[in-house]
């Protein structure tokens, strides 16, 4: 279900970002989009091969031994879900933000940010490093809140067009979008947070829910967007936008933390 809902939600936008592009003028539209699919399928191949059926298990462990916040209060399932849902997306929230936090974590992280043409294509574009701890915090944090399998399986399914929704180079209306941010991210807000600027950078986390950056004071927004760029300052050359410099991305030194750098950008 996640790949047909992925491919469709990738067709779909693909020639949405065609015909109401908000940058324009990318001849290179396909072959980026090939180049972080790439990425993505690299990603899912090796998380096949380590991780399948581990978290079925970690999940299914504390199920059964009623391990979790969730699990220890009675509510009708409808509360239930709506509650895990919001419990895990906050964590999605936390998580992202200490990605950025935690240098260690952002020598992965930055990669994602090294996209220079942002398109639904970059919610695929991420090390292999991040997915892996992503995937080991996860273990950790799923069962604690209590999380049923179902549960973080829905979860993933929602998630999915709607980091492809807003990472796409899709123009909506200004103040439609501004609505649609009220509640969930939107493609606007989201742009913000590829911005190369420090301070625009480290905002609007969010995942699916907008509400975190508005509770947690890291909701940022704009009103213009000519001198918006996307980015990493050190990895703007060609030689980072491929598949073989994506990789290595992590593992070079300079510049790790050039981004504070926003003056000069």
């Amino acid at each position: 279900m996640k790949i047909a809902i992925l491919i469709s939600c990738l067709s779909l936008l693909y020639f949405l970002e065609i015909q109401f592009a908000f940058f324009k003028n990318r001849p290179q539209h396909f072959q980026h989009y090939v180049k972080n699919a790439l990425i993505g399928a690299l990603n899912a191949g090796m998380m096949f091969v380590l991780f399948s059926g581990l978290t079925f298990h970690v999940l299914e462990w504390a199920q059964n031994h009623r391990f979790g916040l969730l699990h220890q209060w009675q509510a009708p399932a409808v509360i239930e879900w709506c509650v895990a849902f919001l419990l895990f997306d906050g964590w999605m929230y936390m998580w992202h933000r200490l990605n950025h936090m935690v240098p260690f974590l952002w020598r992965f992280h930055r990669m994602h940010h090294t996209d220079a043409e942002l398109d639904a294509s970059s919610a695929m574009r991420f090390h292999f490093g991040e997915i892996m701890f992503s995937t080991l915090a996860r273990w950790m944090v799923a069962p604690f809140l209590g999380l049923t399998i179902e549960q973080l399986l829905w979860y993933e399914i929602i998630l999915q067009p709607f980091i492809l929704f807003h990472h796409s180079n899709v123009k909506l209306p200004e103040r439609l979008d501004d609505w649609i941010s009220c509640v969930i991210v939107s493609p606007n807000m989201h742009r913000i947070h590829h911005s190369m600027k420090h301070s625009e950078l480290n905002s609007n986390y969010s995942s699916v829910l907008s509400v975190w950056d508005r509770l947690f004071a890291s909701f940022r927004h704009r009103s213009h967007w000519e001198d918006l760029r996307y980015g990493v300052n050190g990895f703007l050359e060609q030689k980072w936008q491929g598949v073989l410099g994506m990789l290595q991305t992590p593992f070079v030194q300079q510049n790790l933390d050039n981004t504070k750098k926003e003056e000069m950008i």
